[in-house]
């Protein structure tokens, strides 16, 4: 009996395909621009919270409107933390159908790195803000702020100092971060959610049948969704679901695969992302932050949260347990399935793109929202944690990434280089003997040409080719 193959080694954080490697890029590009807007607002609220003017800032933030018959009249940060925040779960539940239907999660042995470090990244900091507790005497109620990932403040960081990071880590960081959403929005659901109306949820039910009957059965015109999905919402919140979950489970009902019998070139998933994600990135989330990240910034205050065992635990969790959660969960699944890292890559790499997911800010202060709701102070000074634990996740992330750099940009332009101007990039047509035809017609038109220059020039053009 003849014995059985060895299995086979895959290469961890490897390159792209190229369709993956195109969707990754444009859905980078417009997460970039957002961190950056998310950044300027957060620093406009800290600012606004932070001067002569802070009264204004409260009495904007604090103002009701909405119809209090529908049970609606909210502040205007209310409005900003379950509703624009529906918009940024609705791009993340499209996020997530991708990647399970035809991105990197429908394939279970590649899936397993991400889930099992995206889950790895959010029981570590859970873990650290408990024995931060434990020990300290402190409340456990905030166990799960420092869970989160930003992907769009994360992106921010890399659009300053990581300019040139290859493809497949900032992909790595991209698929985390929708793992890490989806495990965030069921702690939402199953931790902070009390006092349930059956008769709105189960209204909230029968809408979304509808919207998958309407989407199975291919209706179109926004007029018909946009409507149907804020009653969804508007049932959800007076469920006493969070009513962010209505707009991640509209996400999933999106069909993200093409029909190629159809003619199809993107999925209607993946059209809707693409209309919407601008106004996600672009204004719900950095809306949010301006109402959400506006709390009171002193010397003494910064000090306490180093001294706080809440406070603490969070700054802790953002920054040593994120990055120890994901690197020890990347590693120990590379182990256990006879995975290698890319040669193109190291361990080191892993970890500051690891500690670069310790940047919590959107998902973290919602959350630190919810888990202190009845004791406003302690309400800021976990933001303030949450900012704090940011910050440094950052700029630790960021000595990492710079470290690397030249060697990130050498791989980077070896994934961009195109000598052959078709479009694509030549890295991914090195199989393709078509390829390596019309490179040689190429590099023999250049040599004739520079025969004839020398030829017309005398040689001229040969003793001026050093430097000046």
């Amino acid at each position: 009996m003849p014995a059985p193959a060895p299995r086979k080694n895959h290469k961890v954080l490897g390159r792209l395909s190229l369709p993956e490697r195109t969707f990754v890029a444009d859905a980078l590009r417009t997460e970039t621009v957002g961190g950056v807007l998310l950044l300027a607002a957060a620093i406009a609220a800290l600012i606004w919270a932070n001067t002569p003017i802070r009264e204004s800032y409260e009495s904007v933030r604090d103002f009701h409107v909405g119809p209090a018959a529908l049970g609606l009249d909210l502040s205007i940060e209310h409005w900003a933390a379950d509703g624009l925040l529906a918009v940024f779960f609705f791009v993340a539940g499209i996020e997530l159908k991708r990647e399970l239907v035809a991105g990197d999660l429908r394939d279970p042995r590649a899936a397993a790195l991400p889930v099992v470090a995206a889950l790895s990244g959010m029981a570590v900091p859970a873990l650290v803000y408990t024995l931060v507790n434990v020990t300290g005497g402190g409340s456990f109620d905030g166990w799960a702020v420092p869970t989160a990932t930003d992907i769009a403040f994360a992106l921010a960081v890399l659009a300053v100092i990581g300019t040139s990071l290859p493809s497949s880590l900032r992909a790595f960081l991209l698929t985390l971060a929708v793992v890490d959403d989806l495990f965030a929005i069921l702690i939402i659901a199953v931790f902070f959610t009390e006092n349930l109306n059956f008769a709105a949820l189960g209204g909230a039910a029968v809408g979304l049948g509808v919207f998958w009957l309407l989407l199975r059965g291919g209706v179109r015109g926004w007029y018909v969704y946009v409507p149907l999905a804020l009653v969804i919402w508007g049932l959800m919140y007076n469920s006493g679901v969070h009513a962010t979950i209505a707009g991640v489970a509209m996400g999933l009902m999106l069909r993200c695969t093409t029909r190629k019998d159809e003619g199809e070139q993107r999925s209607p998933g993946e059209r809707i992302e693409h209309l919407v994600r601008p106004l996600s990135a672009g204004l719900a989330v950095p809306l949010f932050a301006l109402f959400s990240a506006g709390v009171a910034v002193s010397g003494g205050a910064l000090g306490e949260v180093f001294t706080r065992p809440e406070t603490l635990g969070v700054v802790l969790g953002l920054v040593v347990g994120k990055a120890v959660g994901i690197f020890g969960g990347t590693w120990l699944t590379a182990r256990f399935t006879r995975a290698s890292l890319s040669d193109d890559l190291a361990w080191p790499d892993v970890f500051a793109v690891s500690s670069l997911a310790g940047i919590g800010f959107t998902v973290s202060l919602l959350i630190g929202e919810l888990a202190f709701a009845g004791d406003k102070a302690l309400t800021d000074e976990v933001k303030a944690a949450v900012l704090m634990g940011s910050l440094i996740a950052a700029v630790l992330s960021g000595v990492l990434l710079k470290i690397r750099n030249a060697k990130y940009r050498r791989l980077w332009e070896d994934e961009e280089r195109d000598e052959d101007l078709d479009g694509i990039p030549d890295i991914y047509e090195q199989d393709n003997p078509a390829y390596h035809l019309r490179m040689a017609e190429i590099h023999e038109r250049k040599a004739a040409e520079h025969r004839r220059l020398a030829e017309v020039t005398g040689g001229a053009s040969e003793e001026n080719d050093g430097p000046a």
